[in-house]
């Protein structure tokens, strides 16, 4: 399906015309993979060498979407440009990825009721080439997500960045309608050369997808961004299976059993191999902290057994697991939440990762127990628009002017 989108600006030397249209696999990858190398994915800033993070998407443009139940891709593209990847003399200047689910909206729920679901889209993967910003191509592909957004039923629409990405924030909040809404925190682990030490004081679990689903369904019911096909995200390849920590000596019967007499502290947690859908890459870091970095991994080698914070090569492309459906009740549970971090960073060991990272919100109880590295993290800053025309004041109202809970639900689908 084409959806033409043109648009004009003023070149160096003539009007171009810019078509937004779906993306076509067979005859787009390469022009998108041009566009994806040339625009830079986050930085860390500081220092007199300016660090980036990359994303190798492993030659598959979709693969951070097509988990989802809807998704759609479009690029933009000039019909008169020089022959950069488009075919018959046009050039792949822009695109942006989206998709569409429905998702608990908030809101306490009551005992006895039902969860409050929405329908909502995600924005994600919004690039434009840098010789092409400033003018007007990606309000453009965002203006034309949001139409297939409401054909196909989407109250809101949403989009995650970093706080102190000032053009992204500047383009969604300024010039497309979105509000500043959430707050989430990145926080990333690295993987050691050696294993880390079970903890001696919890039980590790792993669920079997219907266990987890029931327990998911029974403690994130009212949290917000809560996925209504949880069941199908839990059924992944990517998803390598769900954890429940318990106080050592705990007994177990049933997840039934567990929900209807959960003891005083427990912690839950999934793990999504991110590894197999894309690769991430530190750009432009000084020679002095790779060379510190090469050192930490020679002693961590050598001699496992001093437990060394070693720094993995994160300046080649490296794989992550990210850990998501973190939560738990109880005044232990910071610890147990611990506990399964560290069996998901000797999971990721095993599996060749570099790192090991999650989302949670600023106020998330158990955020205490989640290990990381504050230079590896970021500050999430995450906007929402209001889609329908109207709205009734049932029990949610407008999402957007609703107040932010403890938690928040981060899909891996979407990391």
């Amino acid at each position: 399906m084409v959806v033409p989108v043109p648009t004009t600006f003023e070149g160096a030397r003539e009007m171009e015309v810019v078509e937004v249209r779906e993306y076509r696999e067979d005859r787009d990858r390469a022009a998108v993979e041009e566009v994806e190398l040339e625009c830079e994915v986050g930085s860390s800033g500081g220092g007199e060498a300016k660090m980036c993070l990359f994303t190798d998407l492993l030659g598959d443009p979709l693969c951070r979407i097509r988990n989802s139940p809807a998704y759609l891709m479009l690029v933009a593209e000039t019909a008169n440009g020089g022959g950069g990847g488009g075919g018959n003399g046009r050039e792949i200047i822009g695109l942006i990825r989206g998709c569409v689910k429905t998702v608990v909206s908030g809101g306490s729920v009551q005992a006895g009721k039902d969860p409050i679901y929405s329908k909502v889209a995600y924005i994600l993967g919004l690039r434009v080439s840098p010789r092409y910003r400033r003018k007007g191509v990606g309000k453009k592909l965002v203006g034309r997500m949001e139409e297939w957004f409401r054909q196909s039923g989407a109250e809101y629409s949403y989009m995650a960045t970093e706080q102190d990405n000032e053009a992204s924030v500047r383009l969604f909040t300024g010039r497309c309608g979105y509000s500043k809404f959430r707050t989430p925190s990145v926080l990333v682990h690295p993987v050691f050369g050696h294993a880390l030490q079970p903890s001696r004081n919890a039980a590790i679990r792993k669920l079997e997808p219907r266990e987890a689903e029931l327990l998911y369904r029974w403690h994130f019911a009212a949290v917000e961004f809560f996925p209504a096909d949880i069941d199908a995200v839990l059924s992944k390849e990517l998803s390598l299976g769900t954890f429940l920590a318990v106080p050592a000596g705990t007994r177990w019967e049933s997840v039934e059993a567990f929900m209807d007499a959960p003891p005083a502290s427990w912690a839950v947690m999934s793990v999504w191999n991110c590894m197999d859908a894309f690769r991430l890459e530190v750009r432009g870091a000084p020679r002095l902290m790779r060379a510190a970095a090469v050192a930490t991994r020679l002693v961590d080698r050598a001699a496992p057994w001093l437990k060394i914070p070693s720094i993995p090569n994160l300046f080649a492309p490296f794989g992550l697991y990210f850990l998501y459906g973190v939560g738990g009740a109880g005044p232990a549970s910071p610890r147990l939440v611990r506990a399964l971090c560290r069996h998901a960073h000797n999971m990721a060991r095993k599996g060749g990762c570099g790192v090991v990272a999650t989302e949670v919100s600023a106020c998330e109880p158990v955020r205490a127990g989640v290990p990381h590295w504050a230079r590896l993290g970021a500050e999430d800053l995450w906007c929402i628009k209001r889609l329908a025309d109207g709205y009734n004041h049932g029990p949610l109202g407008d999402w957007t002017k609703a107040p932010p809970g403890r938690s928040i639900f981060v899909d891996p689908r979407e990391f």
